[in-house]
């Protein structure tokens, strides 16, 4: 028998309903129910239809995580919830079904914090994380540089998004080149066949005067306007949009500003290892010039596989083990679901 924590993890933050099992750094399993084919028709995440959504898929989502990792509910250790930040609704039916199981189960419940659970998550792919590190977190909600010392109690914001995410951005730009959603894989496709300087678009937060203020943060709204009028401009005068070179340039002005300031982040707070998570972490360019900007000034980069980037399961339960492993007591059986809980607080 295994001295190493089983954990099962439970993911409701958004529009995917996600559980995994992970033993100590081993996955085994990461069950994932997504409700995004509900939302394309809107155009984006419907809260009311993701919690209806998450109701639905809970409890064969349980199952079927049981099933992969070959393992009983009473065999696990703890359970682990994302308590917050997210869809109110949405969060409130994960942290519901996680206090029944610990109730039903007699087993401690661990309420993390999202951004947290997305950190910890590399522990599955590379092993125990450099500690301090800085981690950049990417997706449609969030766009954030973060010192992390210890990813159980300690981790300081050094900058986030005053308004798009960059995630966010992806969406509305696909949208305007008439491209599915979510957009950010289908910018990634049409970007590979395009020229990425075939227009300079803005790079927001990244002037003189915004280095005292907003070193650290960004500002992905203006970018957004500025490709809604350059491709408003082409349809007034009738040409076609060349999406794929669109696409590419869009990418680029995103991928230049997110690793250009993770790398100036890094430098000033002395760290030499850079964590890259989120659904935007997915991106191959971003990839790309992450490792070419780091590695110039020694820096080195982790970035999990594409899977375990988005939200799932397995990164609350890779969570919860290190919470268990480290001897951190328990969240009470009454946390709540914080719809805007700060990455300050690692657990609710």
């Amino acid at each position: 028998m295994s001295d190493e924590p089983l954990v099962l993890g439970i993911e409701t933050s958004c529009d995917e309903t996600g559980v995994g099992i992970v033993r100590g750094s081993t996955l085994l399993a990461d069950a994932i129910a997504s409700s995004l084919d509900e939302h394309a028709r809107f155009g984006g995440v419907v809260p009311e239809v993701a919690s209806r959504a998450h109701l639905e898929a809970m409890v064969p989502g349980i199952e079927r995580a049981c099933k992969q990792a070959n393992v009983r509910l009473d065999d696990v250790d703890a359970i682990a919830v994302t308590s917050g930040p997210g869809l109110a609704g949405a969060l409130l039916v994960g942290v519901a079904s996680a206090k029944a199981l610990a109730l039903g189960l007699g087993k401690p419940l661990y309420g993390v914090n999202h951004l947290a659970a997305h950190v910890a998550v590399d522990t599955l792919e590379h092993g125990p994380l450099p500690e301090p590190c800085l981690a950049m977190l990417v997706s449609g909600g969030h766009s954030s540089l973060l010192l992390v010392e210890d990813v159980t109690q300690k981790i300081d914001p050094l900058g986030s998004t005053i308004d798009d995410a960059a995630g966010e951005a992806f969406d509305k730009v696909a949208r305007l080149l008439g491209l599915p959603f979510p957009g950010g894989p289908y910018i990634d496709r049409e970007a590979k066949q395009g020229d990425n300087a075939y227009v300079t678009f803005p790079r927001g937060l990244t002037g003189p005067r915004d280095f005292e203020r907003h070193r650290f943060d960004f500002s992905f709204s203006g970018l957004k306007t500025a490709v809604a009028r350059w491709v408003e401009a082409r349809e007034r005068s009738g040409e076609p949009i060349p999406v794929a070179d669109v696409a590419a340039s869009f990418q680029e002005a995103v991928c230049d500003v997110l690793t250009r300031k993770a790398v100036d982040a890094c430098k000033n707070a002395g760290v030499t290892d850079l964590l890259i998570g989120g659904g935007v972490a997915a991106n191959s360019r971003l990839r790309v010039l992450a490792e070419e900007r780091a590695g110039k000034v020694g820096i080195r980069v982790r970035v999990p596989r594409p899977g375990l980037c988005t939200d799932n399961g397995a990164m609350v339960a890779a969570l919860g083990v290190e919470l268990v492993s480290r001897g951190v007591s328990p969240s009470a059986l009454d946390l709540p679901a914080d719809s805007s809980m700060p990455v300050t607080s690692v657990l609710a």
